[in-house]
């Protein structure tokens, strides 16, 4: 049985691309399958939902009742694609939740398939951060992303694992024009008749890769993790909150 895949996007560093990463991989899913749901986890503007209103929900760990809401349709075995861009701010936190309720081990028994996304920086809160990770997730769940736009020197040799994916730098002026919230990769794509243009290739070389990726994490079997909780986040007294509320590219 296919599993259905959660996509976290996720630094404990600011300003790595991580929302761009995020962009990418939700507008490729929505291309391939007609469908995607993301969960935007930020404080700063612009986010996810600005740029993709229509599939991404607000979503926090800052109280449980938060975590409930965001935690709740990721165990869900529907076949609907997740993604998640998560704010360097909740980094620690909601590792920190995934740990305490066993949530890799609750999504191999609802038959979903986590992968994370690990954005690289340069500071000592990436190295950090991707130690925690390591300790935590299982290998195969756990890819490093090279944005060549902000490591220009390469990833730091202790990140160069064997699953790495590699997004190549823009050059200024086009990075400034796909930052703007009007702008939809797929869009480009269907609009723009020359493949040859440098943007063009990109987004196709980048769209290939997720290709290949989500084939991996579809076909993934079960991890071995410690024993699930994830009914604790119930057991505490949630506090008050408001309610969280196709087409092909053909060649």
């Amino acid at each position: 049985m296919l599993a259905t895949p959660i996509y976290i996007i996720c630094s404990p560093s600011p300003q790595v691309g991580k929302t761009l990463v995020a962009r990418l991989v939700s507008e490729y899913l929505l291309l391939k399958n007609g469908t995607a749901l993301s969960f935007d986890v930020n404080l700063k503007e612009p986010s996810l939902l600005d740029y993709l209103p229509n599939i991404t929900e607000t979503a926090d760990v800052i109280d449980t009742y938060g975590k409930m809401q965001l935690m709740d349709p990721l165990i869900i075995h529907d076949r609907v694609a997740k993604v998640i861009d998560l704010g360097f701010h909740a980094f620690d936190e909601f590792f920190k939740m995934c740990e305490e309720i066993g949530f890799i081990k609750e999504t191999a028994r609802c038959c979903v398939a986590p992968v994370i996304l690990f954005v690289a920086g340069a500071d000592r809160h990436s190295f950090r951060g991707y130690q925690m990770l390591r300790r935590q997730i299982p290998p195969a769940a756990l890819v490093t992303v090279h944005n060549e736009f902000v490591l220009r020197g390469g990833l730091p040799e202790a990140m160069d694992c064997e699953r790495v994916l590699r997004i190549s730098a823009l050059p200024l002026f086009l990075k400034r024009y796909v930052d703007r919230l009007s702008f939809s990769f797929t869009g480009y794509l269907r609009d723009e008749k020359d493949w040859t243009t440098e943007l063009h290739q990109w987004i196709r070389r980048n769209y290939t890769m997720f290709r290949d990726l989500e084939a991996s994490v579809m076909q993934r079997g079960s991890y071995r993790s410690r024993a699930t909780n994830i009914e604790s986040l119930r057991g505490t007294r949630a506090t008050e909150g408001p309610a969280h509320s196709p087409f092909r590219y053909q060649r």
